[in-house]
C-alpha cells in the first residue's frame, strides 16, 4: 500500500496526531475527531494494514499506538527534498543579510 495515498486522507492524518501523544482507544479517537465509529475504524483499519499502527487487546477495549518504522520510510523519502529546502533557505538568507534596509 502506498503510504502517501494513505497519509493524504486528513482523517488519517488526525489519528496520528492524536496517537502521536499517547496509546487512544476507539471510543477516545471517536470523540476527539468528532467523527462516527464506523468512520474511525475504518480509517484505524487503513492505517493499520499499512503499517502505520498497530492494536492491542486490553479486556473489552482496543488501544491503538503509532508504528515508527512506516513513519521512518516516509521521512527517509523526505530527506533529500528536505535537503533541497535547506539549501534554499539558506541562500535566500545569505541573499536578505546582504540587502540594505531603505
Amino acid at each position: 500500500m502506498d503510504a502517501f495515498a494513505v497519509l493524504a486522507e486528513p482523517s488519517r492524518r488526525r489519528i496520528l496526531d492524536e496517537l502521536r501523544h499517547r496509546e487512544r482507544t476507539v471510543g477516545e479517537l471517536v470523540a476527539a475527531l468528532s467523527a462516527s465509529q464506523p468512520a474511525v475504524s475504518k480509517h484505524l483499519k487503513v492505517l493499520r494494514e499499512a503499517g502505520f499502527i498497530s492494536c492491542r487487546t486490553d479486556a473489552q477495549r482496543r488501544v491503538y499506538r503509532i508504528e515508527p518504522a512506516a513513519l521512518r520510510a516516509v521521512d527517509a523519502w523526505l530527506a533529500p527534498y528536505r535537503r533541497l529546502w535547506t539549501r534554499h533557505l539558506d541562500a535566500l538568507q545569505d541573499h536578505l543579510d546582504t540587502v540594505e534596509e531603505p
